[in-house]
């Protein structure tokens, strides 16, 4: 019992990435502006998909769903993580706030995932078999594979976070980090970890290998089904559809699969906390400019409704 009280007690510190406040204040910038242009991007592709009717198909509904989990899932790690900038890391986080933290993490970036995955079996229906499209992409499957990606994530974050804060913390507690990620966290653990480390990889397989690998397959078929189109204007299109969401797939599970698909033991908190940064900072931020860039239906929507509130 006095184990237990004394890791509840304990407050994490993150390392700054640099012991110079001119550096920290200019990652600071870099983030900030990064968190912006995602909260603002994000936002701007839900509400142009909610206010346009023309929209209002499973493509949209999932992109705006995804739109939605971004901006959430960047609000998880950022507003800390530019505190401690500012601070050189001397603000702590409280053992019930790291957990916390980890678990919004987690259940949210494998929703994402998750929905990552979803939205390629979409355009594969698309692609594959346009007519029966509406048929099988109904309105019902649809939030039920929107809920069941929010299901899963949480199960999966509940699960995890409750395993690796239940080992005994002592002694050092500092973060070679920015937010509370798994990793970093189970290297401050004292006792032994395989428990861990093993659900760290079953999630890794569940959240990163097998949404990858369909993805991977139905893009196989995707390509297959695309080459057949006879106009060029029809296999452009689906081309610059497809090519988006595959952009946003190899940046994030490229990236994560860095950290978390290899053994805990040959973790590197220094490139861990690096690449880190893609998926929390950059991808956030590059996934509306990405969809709005490539998909020419999204552009021509956003500029009727801007234009339709400016005549008001």
């Amino acid at each position: 019992m006095g184990d237990e009280n004394q890791t509840i007690d304990i407050q994490f510190h993150f390392h700054p990435f640099s012991p110079i406040l001119e550096i920290q204040i200019l990652i600071f910038v870099a983030f900030l502006l990064m968190y912006i242009g995602s909260l603002t991007g994000n936002a701007t592709i839900f509400l142009t998909v909610w206010a346009e009717h023309s929209l209002h198909t499973p493509m949209y509904f999932f992109l705006a769903n995804l739109a939605v989990l971004e901006i959430f899932y960047s609000s998880t790690v950022a507003p800390l993580a530019l505190v401690n900038l500012l601070t050189m890391g001397r603000i702590p986080i409280s053992f019930t706030g790291c957990g916390t933290q980890m678990f919004f993490f987690v259940f949210l970036g494998s929703a994402d995932c998750i929905l990552l995955g979803i939205m390629a079996y979409d355009r594969f229906v698309a692609i594959r078999k346009p007519l029966r499209y509406t048929l099988i992409m109904r309105w019902q499957l649809c939030a039920q594979l929107a809920l069941g990606a929010l299901v899963l994530g949480f199960i999966l974050a509940l699960q995890l976070t409750a395993l690796i804060f239940h080992l005994p913390f002592c002694g050092h507690n500092k973060i070679t980090h920015f937010y509370c990620d798994v990793l970093p966290i189970l290297q401050l653990a004292c006792g032994d970890t395989r428990m861990q480390e093993a659900m760290i990889f079953i999630v890794s397989v569940i959240i990163l290998t097998i949404p990858f690998s369909l993805i991977s397959i139905s893009y196989v078929f995707i390509v297959g089904a695309i080459l057949k189109i006879r106009s060029a204007e029809g296999r452009h299109k689906a081309f610059s559809t497809c090519s988006s969401h595959l952009t946003v797939v190899l940046l994030q599970y490229g990236c994560c699969s860095l950290i978390y698909l290899r053994p805990s033991s040959s973790y590197n908190p220094e490139m861990g906390r690096v690449v880190s940064v893609v998926y929390t900072f950059v991808t956030p931020v590059l996934n509306p400019l990405i969809y709005s860039m490539r998909n020419k239906e999204l552009k021509d929507a956003l500029n009727k409704v801007m234009k339709r509130h400016l005549l008001h």
